[in-house]
């Protein structure tokens, strides 16, 4: 393999056609094409920030199976890069391909703060915890400068109202302030990303993303202020990191996790392309061989959307994922933890303030 095929930084190696585009992409521009016949990397890979003005902030979420009825996504598209991200594919409702543009075409919601304000004063809301990252990373790398996601843990705070935080960003340390405070209220609860303790697996799968050292101290300090925080390994991925569920439990139970929760990867939509191209591009040795378990884990597909299955999977091989994250969370989780986040303070501060009996 020339070194010149992998892209540096990224997860996804090339452009995917937007499905709801009417035609496929085409380079108009000369230094481009000349770039492509002389077998260059033609896509420019800097990423760019558009603003955009949505009128709603709040998302009613309608899947079963997913922890969450409301979610709030500050940005669209993740620099992250996670080359397995199920959101990729949402990326084509805004006009933008799945794979390199969903990383590299950042839209970013300015008004973010205003419009949870506004839904927050509403006489007819009643207070549910609101999930910040459904879709993407809230602690994306543009976050340190934008700080959207600061002004809506100010916005939680003031309307005392419930949130949870999903990310693997170490970026959420710099916002401990608001957290420990919202925690006093149990009005917070965090959930990080972890997927494997390997370095090197987490910068071809997670390019841009957090350190495993970053992210373990991430937890340790959360949990040392006070702030409940749990650990996803999202997506297990067999062949990856199907072989740390053991080691990785044990990890995080020594750094004050209070629960650990796993998912199954599923390469819907354009992902499945994406995944194998990437595959081909860093682990061509045992491409045939994690397609084939990812398969078994979903009835001979690459994916399975149906609710109740597509998270978890089917078959041998997802019933061994099972069976083993069951006996690592008997041996390092032998205690049930539920966060339950306090629902009642809003209704006394929807003015932004105590309001007088």
């Amino acid at each position: 393999m020339k070194p010149k095929e992998y892209i540096k930084g990224r997860g996804a190696q090339e452009k995917i056609h937007n499905r709801f585009a009417q035609n496929q992409y085409e380079v108009r521009d000369d230094f481009l094409n000349y770039c492509e016949a002389e077998g260059e990397t033609a896509f420019n890979t800097q990423t760019t920030f558009i603003e955009t003005f949505p009128k709603t902030i709040v998302n009613k979420v309608d899947s079963p199976d997913v922890g969450m009825m409301y979610s709030l996504n500050p940005y669209q598209g993740c620099e992250h890069g996670c080359v397995y991200c199920y959101a990729r594919n949402s990326h084509e409702y805004w006009g933008y391909g799945a794979g390199l543009d969903f990383e590299s075409k950042i839209l970013v919601k300015k008004n973010a703060a205003k419009l949870l304000e506004k839904k927050l004063r509403n006489k007819n809301w009643k207070a549910y915890p609101i999930s910040l990252s459904g879709n993407t990373d809230c602690y994306q790398p543009i976050e340190k400068k934008l700080k959207i996601t600061r002004s809506l843990l100010e916005t939680f705070l003031k309307y005392r109202h419930p949130v949870g935080i999903i990310t693997k960003n170490a970026l959420i340390q710099r916002d401990l302030d608001l957290l420990s405070e919202l925690a006093k209220h149990k009005l917070v609860s965090v959930f990080l990303s972890i997927t494997s303790l390997q370095e090197q697996t987490r910068r071809i799968l997670e390019p841009r993303t957090a350190s495993i050292k970053k992210r373990l101290e991430t937890l340790e300090k959360l949990n040392a202020s006070g702030i409940p925080t749990n650990v996803m390994m999202a997506p297990i991925i067999p062949s990856i990191n199907s072989h740390e569920i053991l080691p990785l439990t044990k990890e995080i139970s020594k750094r004050g996790a209070k629960t650990v929760g796993y998912t199954i990867v599923r390469l819907n939509g354009a992902i499945g392309r994406i995944f194998t191209k990437w595959l081909e591009n860093t682990l061509p040795d045992r491409k045939d061989r994690i397609l084939n378990q990812i398969k078994e884990c979903h009835n001979g597909n690459l994916n399975d959307s149906r609710f109740g299955t597509r998270m978890t999977g089917s078959g041998n091989t997802a019933e061994q994922i099972h069976q083993l994250f069951a006996l690592a969370r008997k041996k390092y989780f032998p205690k049930e933890y539920k966060i339950q986040l306090n629902c009642d303070l809003h209704e006394s501060y929807k003015d932004g303030q105590l309001r007088l009996f």
